[in-house]
């Protein structure tokens, strides 16, 4: 298990499928036999993901996502995200990829919160 190739996995994947449209692709590169979808918004499994970003590209052209922080540890790859969605609001995201020993994505998990424009405090959220 390569932990530094697993970050660099997790943010191809991630830009293929999300910043360049092409889940597909993604999922051919680097997801392994079996993916385990924990968004309740998404189904389970390769083709559910790729039905999903296929529809958010359709819906979202110019939607992106910017990569803030990468933190890797064992079998597992976090993303602390800013996604930006033109007509739409800003959301700040967590995205939790398990790995396989081959070094291809079995699992993910995320959260996202809405970036607001006011804030309790002064401290930013990436």
């Amino acid at each position: 298990m390569n932990v530094d190739q697993n970050k660099k996995n997790a943010i191809s994947f991630y830009d293929l499928a999300f910043n360049r449209g092409k889940p597909k692709e993604a999922v051919a590169a680097f997801v392994g036999d079996h993916y385990t979808q924990h968004n309740p918004h998404l189904g389970d499994g390769k083709s559910a993901f790729i039905h999903y970003f296929n529809q958010m590209a359709k819906d979202y052209p110019r939607k992106r996502v910017e990569f803030k922080k990468v933190i890797g540890e064992g079998h597992f790859v976090v993303l602390h995200c800013h996604q930006h969605w033109p007509g739409d609001q800003d959301y700040a995201s967590v995205d939790i990829f398990r790995f396989d020993e081959d070094g291809k994505i079995v699992e993910h998990w995320d959260v996202l919160q809405v970036i607001t424009e006011s804030s309790e405090n002064s401290n930013p959220m990436f």
